[in-house]
């Protein structure tokens, strides 16, 4: 893992121009896309109201397919990854799901006798990623509108 990704998600925050804040934006919504297509769902619209971006952290989309399903997409300085909203409400509550399901699938990966170098910085990254996030969750003051 490099030292940027060992650090604490809120030590690498800095503030972004307005330019920087719109390429990080559109960068971190192709990285949900991209991630949702990889998994045969081709999205259709995003719900910009729902949707919480703190960049250059992390963005929570929520998209609405060509399904007709609606997900959760979680993009940014962390591993991509998705839920139907039917497990989350709101994206304060997308947030803590991920953050459990990645602690879940670490203690998983490392259960399984995870020996390959890979499989373990990979662990690693869920679970400092998972508790970065959380951080945020529990935040009250990001929330107020939810």
């Amino acid at each position: 893992m490099s030292e940027t990704e060992q650090k604490p998600q809120q030590e690498q925050r800095r503030e972004l121009t307005q330019e920087e804040n719109i390429a990080w934006q559109r960068e971190a919504f192709q990285n949900a896309q991209k991630h949702l297509a990889g998994k045969g769902i081709m999205p259709k619209t995003i719900i910009e109201k729902d949707s919480r971006y703190l960049s250059p952290l992390f963005a929570v989309w929520k998209i609405k397919s060509e399904n007709g399903k609606t997900y959760w997409v979680i993009s940014g300085q962390l591993p991509t990854d998705h839920i139907e909203v039917g497990a989350a409400p709101t994206a304060r509550e997308a947030i803590r799901y991920f953050s459990f399901q990645w602690q879940m699938k670490a203690e998983q990966i490392m259960k399984a006798g995870a020996r390959d170098k890979t499989q373990v910085d990979f662990a690693n990254l869920l679970v400092n990623r998972a508790q970065g996030i959380y951080e945020f969750y529990e935040k009250d003051d990001l929330w107020g509108n939810e």
